[in-house]
């Protein structure tokens, strides 16, 4: 299902983050809102997560990773491209990489967000402290 302009796209997303991923066929250079892989992302156990879907599918440097990510903060950010990632590895070729892809998990948006405040508390569940009198 690649479109004409010759690269797989995915769209991935977690918590606040929403990450629009291109994969074109290259050497592995990874491409973070027109920054550097690394320049983006300077903790390691963020450019693991983000390297996930790559690794798994033995893919590493068979293609380039265009990302442009928006809003959350940066862990939803690296959680939001792996999820784009896969997807997009599933768009290239869905026979060889879906199963891979399901079975680790990756393709699964995670549905964990902040919940909401609640009224009469200070945040959705902290109260003020209990005074009998």
């Amino acid at each position: 299902m690649a479109n004409q302009q010759g690269f797989f796209y995915g769209t991935g997303r977690r918590k606040e983050a929403v990450a629009r991923v291109r994969l074109y066929p290259g050497s592995g250079k990874v491409t973070v809102n027109d920054k550097s892989f690394e320049e983006y992302f300077p903790m390691e156990t963020l450019r693991a997560i983000v390297r996930q879907p790559l690794a798994a599918a033995n893919v590493l440097d068979r293609y380039d990773v265009v990302v442009n990510v928006r809003g959350g903060g940066i862990a939803g950010q690296a959680g939001a491209i792996r999820h784009g990632i896969a997807r997009a590895l599933v768009d290239a070729d869905a026979e060889q990489f879906k199963a891979t892809m399901k079975k680790s998990g990756f393709l699964t948006r995670d549905a964990r967000v902040k919940e909401r405040k609640k009224p009469g508390l200070k945040k959705a569940r902290k109260a003020s402290q209990f005074s009998k009198r």
